[in-house]
């Protein structure tokens, strides 16, 4: 399996024309809204450590923490 590309290394390849055309098949998120605010308060040590991942993640803090609540859940089934 090949590492994931460096958030340079992802810009250098699709500054490339060649790299710009869509592939496959278009998928849609099943919701593409997204619905209510949940405010949701963190300890500062854990909150630093969510923002380090998300950041190496190359993800938003929101989009991190989405990802690991649905991860948690589809683990619980």
């Amino acid at each position: 399996m090949n590492a994931p590309m460096t958030p340079e290394q992802e810009y250098q390849f699709y500054a490339q024309p060649e790299n710009q055309a869509p592939q496959g098949v278009p998928r849609r998120r099943r919701d593409a809204r997204l619905s209510t605010i949940v405010p949701v308060r963190f300890p500062p040590e854990l909150l630093d450590e969510v923002r380090a991942q998300a950041q190496a993640d190359d993800r938003s803090l929101s989009a991190w923490i989405r990802r690991a609540v649905e991860h948690e859940l589809h683990q619980a089934a």
